[in-house]
């Protein structure tokens, strides 16, 4: 269903504010419905499923990239980009400075309601003085949500459990003083669904400095730009990234592949080009989304009154039109 606000209530005081959500539709479906969809739209045999990749090399008589993979296997390309996520090995090939992590965890589930539930439709975010719990309608009887807790540095505070059922009981412990309906989605949620993740970023200042590209080997998505998810922007700044590099390499080799181009350095000095392009024009928006989700989760951490003031100051000075990230246009392949 399209979501038509989203509201914010202090669990403290009860006092509540209207977000907007920008122009155009908003919407929350599962990750893995998109992800079927467009793995579905792709010629059979594309994905290889079950490759963990371990290790970037390149070939040293053709400076071509190969990828090492667990099975013992290796994949050669002319053209690597790397989306293999947080703890990316093309990242790490690329020499990038590994992601950090906020005090921050987020846990994450799905409730069915088989008679409808009765949420309307508008994003909720409750904040209490631990810990924020999220609900969004993805259907009339569907539910996304997450709690997003301050992670406790004592006795096990930085464990993360694994296990679905301790999940479930955990949250249930860290929420028990919010409004019995929220009590009541996470004790009904999905098992299988549920997951819980130590919040990392890559630094704003990272993006802004570091090369992102060596030979012809790139990285896109969270390999690039690990972001907290308090914008809503990782996935879309991936898909993004998959448009202006398509575009990019495209536009390159169309220009500049004929007959007398068709010689194999002169094919990857024209890739290497297009290679940055893609990251000169996709840097500076990464670096207002990294700017602004970093503040919004310094402010949500226990980060201290005068780092919270500063953050406060820059979020007002920088992003003081809260949606105009939801706005960008990439532009068409």
């Amino acid at each position: 269903m399209p979501l038509q606000g989203a509201r914010d209530i202090c669990l403290n005081s009860g006092k509540q504010r209207e977000i907007p959500l920008g122009g155009g539709e908003t919407r929350c479906l599962k990750r893995m419905d998109l992800i079927t969809a467009l793995a579905e739209s792709l010629p059979r045999g594309t994905i290889r499923l079950g490759c963990q990749a371990l290790s970037v090399r390149l070939d040293s008589s053709t400076s071509s990239p190969s990828l090492h993979l667990q099975n013992g296997s290796s994949i050669k390309a002319k053209v690597l980009i790397g989306c293999d996520g947080t703890n990316s090995v093309v990242a790490d090939f690329l020499d990038l400075k590994p992601s950090k992590l906020f005090s921050l965890s987020e846990v994450r589930g799905f409730t069915m309601y088989p008679s409808g539930h009765n949420f309307g439709n508008q994003f909720v975010q409750v904040k209490g003085d631990k810990c924020t719990v999220g609900r969004i309608p993805i259907h009339n009887k569907l539910v996304y949500w997450f709690v997003t807790q301050k992670v406790m540095y004592g006795r096990g505070g930085l464990e993360v459990p694994k296990d679905p059922e301790l999940i479930r009981q955990l949250t249930l412990e860290a929420i028990k003083d919010f409004p019995s309906e929220m009590i009541d989605m996470i004790s009904k949620s999905d098992t299988k669904s549920l997951s819980n993740t130590r919040l990392r970023y890559r630094s704003p200042w990272d993006i802004l400095v570091r090369n992102f590209r060596k030979g012809s080997v790139t990285v896109a998505g969270d390999a690039m730009h690990t972001m907290g998810p308090f914008l809503g922007q990782g996935g879309s700044a991936g898909i993004e990234d998959s448009i202006v590099i398509a575009r990019c390499l495209a536009q390159e080799l169309a220009e500049n592949y004929d007959k007398k181009s068709r010689a194999r350095n002169i094919m990857m000095m024209k890739v290497e080009e297009a290679l940055d392009k893609y990251v000169k024009e996709r840097r500076m928006r990464l670096v207002l989304l990294s700017t602004q989700t970093y503040l919004a989760g310094l402010l949500q951490q226990d980060s201290g009154l005068i780092v919270k003031f500063v953050c406060i100051f820059l979020m007002t000075a920088l992003f003081s039109d809260m949606t105009r990230h939801t706005r960008y246009d990439c532009g068409c392949l």
